[in-house]
């Protein structure tokens, strides 16, 4: 590829000082990857260091992997913790999202919602489009939810949650559903349950009409990333792997 094929001529800035400033590597492992042929601009591999590109609409990717350019977006896991509600601002004054968020100077708000009862992954972050994509059923992406139960989960209910249940609203199947504990002695069980379902409290409903109501109920995964070893309440920014496959989820998408 030549340096006109992303932003013209001498307009815009080299690619690998504008990969740099992305924190995908130094300058010169940048300049390393772009003759390796690892680098594509809008689809295109480029192998030319005098390359140049316009970080607000040139769209790079390494190894297949998206790259965000501009430094001005940011994305933050936050573990919500229970009897929190997903918003910025609740008009009836219950604990919201702007305690977790009035330490970053940019405008965050939050993809998706968990229900005040429900604790786990929350992703804030000011880029509009990818939270559109990663909220929209229709784009498939999938969360994970670990619910503690009332009664003994047997396999011919997680068969009905993956083949599909009738509610209020319509019917709805699970994408996967796992048995991980049953406790005897207490009546309880522990399930995993993947979706890609946006609808409201919809995992607390389905397991609600197969005679199972939820008694604890957390999202571990969202898409690509994993809760891991966040604890309740905190917060920290994705890394650049995370961060990678969420954008290559995005552009992939459109």
């Amino acid at each position: 590829m030549s340096a006109e094929s992303g932003a013209q001529g001498s307009q815009g800035e080299r690619l690998q000082k504008v990969m740099a400033a992305a924190g995908v590597a130094s300058r010169r492992v940048s300049e390393d990857l772009i003759v390796a042929g690892r680098v594509t601009v809008n689809g295109t591999v480029v192998t030319e260091l005098g390359t140049r590109v316009d970080p607000a609409t040139d769209k790079v990717a390494v190894d297949g992997t998206a790259v965000q350019l501009d430094t001005s977006r940011r994305y933050v896991m936050l573990n919500k913790p229970v009897g929190v509600v997903s918003s910025m601002r609740d008009e009836q004054g219950r604990p919201d999202l702007s305690r977790f968020t009035a330490g970053y100077p940019e405008r965050l708000f939050n993809v998706g919602r968990l229900d005040a009862e429900t604790s786990g992954l929350l992703i804030l972050t000011n880029d509009g489009e990818l939270a559109h994509v990663l909220a929209h059923p229709s784009f498939g992406v999938t969360k994970t939810y670990i619910a503690r139960v009332r009664g003994l989960v047997t396999p011919q209910t997680l068969s009905r949650l993956t083949k599909g249940v009738e509610l209020e609203d319509g019917p709805i199947a699970a994408d996967k559903a796992k048995l991980l504990q049953s406790h005897q002695r207490e009546g309880e069980s522990l399930v995993e349950i993947t979706l890609h379902s946006g609808r409201n409290r919809i995992v607390r409903r389905m397991l609600a009409e197969v005679g199972h109501p939820v008694v604890e109920l957390v999202r571990r995964q969202f898409g690509p990333l994993h809760l891991g070893t966040l604890k309740v309440g905190q917060l920290r920014d994705l890394t650049k792997a995370e961060l990678g496959q969420l954008l290559t989820i995005s552009r992939e998408s459109r």
